[in-house]
């Protein structure tokens, strides 16, 4: 009877301790899937996309910022890179253009537009030339999941706003000579070249690639054939994107003449993105000759036109905060999705006529009729729009 009693009471005690061994791994498991959601979700302490805050961190096989197959099957462990690039007429032909996964096109001084020539999937031997960064792209880069930007100096009020944002990693090209290019033939201040290999090189303990920024498809979107895009923000940034539906690709001119790298192939996009900002001027001096900074309002809405595969899609730019990545939207409030490739973005004054001819020759027009310093106006620019 003793006996019978002890082996119930220890088959009572191994019953109890089999249960909370039970309860114990399940505890377990459960802290354990409660870190790999945080871990997921919070990645490097970068934006992530939710219904509720900013997109997450881009990885897998597709490239983030084209929406193409990444090279090799899987997307590099690198940050976005953005490089400051002039465009002014003697700073043409420029170099590693045709490498980027998105091109900003920007006002400075005398509404001379620059470049801001993002990299991810892609590299390029050499881009350049490399010139001064503004304080509109301390907001413009912000929805690039802390990106590296590289730019050769600018004024300390910029600099500062620059080296203050916790949305970027600021890099003033001026400071490194040893991985500085001065391509034969180049003269100064058009003459600052590097690989993107050196400069993603001088972070190469940050792997996180970027959030995608845009949305893409295959499927042509519905929307008015149209076979260019004129946009004078001025007479040195006389801006055309005429469709080439062999390529399916849109081509760029300034002022009527093909715009080349410095390899001598005429650039192209798959996806030209006209968005209609405000511009206003100031406080500080961007030179000596006292020309007030160009500053945008980069965050709220505007007005937009999509251009892809021949087909231009009208509506408009959403975008909350910096840390938010723009939204393209159709006149019904539904996300334009762009053909995978490089998209250029015209960051384009709201005074700037913009002008699409449609298939069978006839044209409409977009803007007001008169800009400062825009073509439209009858305007001309001078100097070379700063450091």
């Amino acid at each position: 009877m003793a006996r019978h009693v002890k082996d119930k009471r220890s088959s009572a005690f191994h019953r109890a301790v089999s249960i909370v061994g039970v309860i114990l791994i399940c505890m377990a498991l459960a802290l354990v899937a409660a870190e790999y959601v945080r871990v997921k979700s919070a990645g490097s302490g970068r934006a992530g996309r939710s219904s509720d805050g900013p997109p997450t961190a881009g990885s897998g096989t597709t490239c983030p910022l084209t929406g193409e197959p990444a090279p090799g099957g899987r997307v590099p462990k690198r940050p976005a890179l953005a490089v400051m690039v002039d465009n002014y007429t003697s700073a043409r032909p420029q170099s590693g253009i045709q490498h980027a996964d998105v091109v900003f096109e920007q006002p400075v001084e005398a509404y001379i537009t620059r470049w801001v020539v993002v990299f991810q999937c892609h590299g390029a031997a050499e881009v350049g030339d490399i010139r001064s960064a503004r304080n509109m792209d301390v907001s413009l880069l912000a929805q690039l999941s802390h990106p590296i930007y590289v730019h050769a100096g600018g004024i300390p009020p910029v600099e500062s706003n620059l080296n203050n944002s916790p949305n970027l990693i600021n890099v003033n090209f001026l400071g490194y000579p040893a991985i500085t290019d001065h391509p034969p033939g180049r003269y100064a201040p058009y003459d600052t070249y590097a690989s993107t290999s050196s400069l993603w090189g001088l972070y190469p303990k940050d792997t996180t690639p970027p959030s995608p920024l845009f949305g893409y498809s295959t499927r042509v979107p519905s929307g008015a054939p149209a076979t260019s895009v004129h946009v004078p923000i001025s007479g040195t940034s006389d801006i055309t994107w005429t469709y080439d539906p062999q390529a399916k690709q849109y081509l760029l001119s300034y002022s009527g003449v093909p715009a080349t790298t410095a390899s001598g192939q005429q650039i192209a996009a798959s996806n030209v993105v006209v968005q209609v900002i405000q511009i206003f001027r100031g406080p500080w001096a961007e030179d000596a000759a006292g020309t007030l900074e160009v500053q945008a309002k980069l965050t709220g809405s505007g007005p937009l036109e999509v251009f892809r595969n021949g087909v231009e899609v009208a509506g408009q730019w959403e975008r909350t905060a910096r840390e938010y990545p723009t939204q393209l939207l159709d006149s019904k409030g539904q996300a334009i999705k762009l053909q995978p490739g490089l998209t250029w973005v015209e960051l384009t004054p709201s005074t700037t006529q913009v002008t699409v001819a449609q298939a069978g020759g006839s044209g409409a027009g977009s803007g007001s009729s008169s800009g400062p310093g825009g073509a439209s106006s009858g305007g001309t620019s001078s100097g070379s729009g700063g450091g």
